[in-house]
């Protein structure tokens, strides 16, 4: 299937190398085998690949090349900057990785000003309603909030295939890009790490309490929770507490990439779908339009509590509560609001009788609908 981002990459390939990164099987591969059928392609994982990279031998008369999980070769950053500074475009050049590419410094001269960068996530139900056309969107919502939305287990929709495809996803992740890239030999305490997160989804997190539980320290968890963010497993959700009395502002969330790792309630699950889809829809206005917006969370020392705010510019411009079943308006809106009056306010609810706006500006919305037609703005 086509992907939102698709047409932006295209645009720009002529223009600068481009850097396309997400979460391992999100159809990285796929995507850019479909921006046009005049390319070389290499992936580092495969030995004889490695060694025409070695050589520098791919076809510069296709119109591009393509290399896969480049950031696993030794001073890649340097290696690339060299070809560009020295051959140029054409051909275009699209690296892919199921890792940050912009975080790990390595060794040799940056890319600053050579790159853009792309970030694939997994399906959302705007992709889905822009691309699939279904003809039900709550039977969409569903199936996201059952098997995530990573492409194959979302198109083939069955239990059973999701719960063995989970399994290896995490295992290759792991097993095989973990030790690659980071040379990490405590596989087995991450793995539970990420067996006590999947139960604290939506709830702000302890370092203590989790190095407690893990009986390491403090520093460890937190060094294991940026290596988890930076392979795409699991995203921060910080709270906001700029010129809000009485802010909590430490004790982050954090957020599954696969909403079908989440284990709890349906509305947990529900708030990791949402999260994920405002993170994606963030990171599509930053990589493709260049707009500046940052998802946290809002909560105050009383326990009043917003599920997530989103700003733009350092100001927050949207809230946005999340429910299972509620036709009433969350009265927190009204406690945060006094500080941002012009903030917009928006309630959503996987089950509503109808939906409804209020005098103060707030909204109820079904999530179904308003996850197919997100808009930020």
């Amino acid at each position: 299937m086509k992907r939102s981002i698709t047409k932006y990459i295209q645009e720009d390939l002529d223009k600068k190398i481009i850097l396309l990164t997400g979460p391992r099987q999100t159809g990285k591969t796929t995507l850019s085998k479909m921006l046009g059928n005049d390319f070389d392609y290499f992936n580092y994982d495969n030995v004889d690949d490695r060694l025409d990279l070695q050589e520098r031998s791919w076809d510069r008369s296709k119109s591009l090349i393509i290399f896969d999980e480049l950031h696993k070769l030794k001073n890649w950053k340097s290696w690339l900057k060299g070809i560009y500074d020295k051959e140029g475009i054409p051909p275009s050049i699209l690296v892919t990785g199921s890792a940050r590419l912009n975080t790990y410094k390595k060794v040799g001269d940056s890319l600053a000003g050579r790159f853009f960068q792309f970030r694939l996530h997994p399906l959302d139900l705007k992709e889905i309603h822009t691309y699939l056309k279904p003809d039900n969107s709550e039977v969409e919502l569903d199936k996201l909030l059952s098997f995530g939305g990573f492409p194959e287990p979302f198109l083939n929709g069955t239990s059973r295939f999701y719960n063995r495809w989970k399994k290896s996803h995490l295992d290759i992740i792991l097993k095989q890009d973990l030790i690659d890239i980071e040379n990490v030999q405590q596989i087995t305490q991450i793995e539970t790490l990420i067996q006590l997160l999947k139960h604290r989804v939506g709830s702000p997190i302890s370092y203590s309490s989790l190095a407690q539980n893990l009986q390491c320290s403090d520093k460890t968890v937190k060094r294991w929770l940026t290596i988890l963010e930076n392979m795409y497993v699991l995203f921060k959700v910080p709270p906001f507490h700029k010129n809000i009395a009485r802010a909590i502002q430490k004790a982050p969330k954090f957020y599954f990439y696969d909403t079908g790792q989440v284990l709890g309630e349906q509305g947990i699950k529900l708030e990791n779908a949402v999260a994920c889809a405002i993170q994606k829809e963030l990171h599509f206005r930053q990589d493709c339009l260049g707009e500046e917006g940052k998802l946290y969370y809002v909560k105050n020392k009383d326990g009043k509590e917003i599920d997530f705010c989103i700003s733009r510019d350092d100001e927050p411009s949207l809230l946005v509560e999340v429910k299972w079943n509620d036709n009433n308006l969350s009265p927190n809106f009204q406690i945060f609001k006094k500080f941002f009056p012009e903030i917009r306010m928006v309630q959503i609810s996987k089950k509503l009788d109808r939906e409804k706006t209020f005098p103060n500006g707030a909204e109820i919305r079904l999530a179904s609908k308003w996850l197919s037609e997100i808009n930020l703005s």
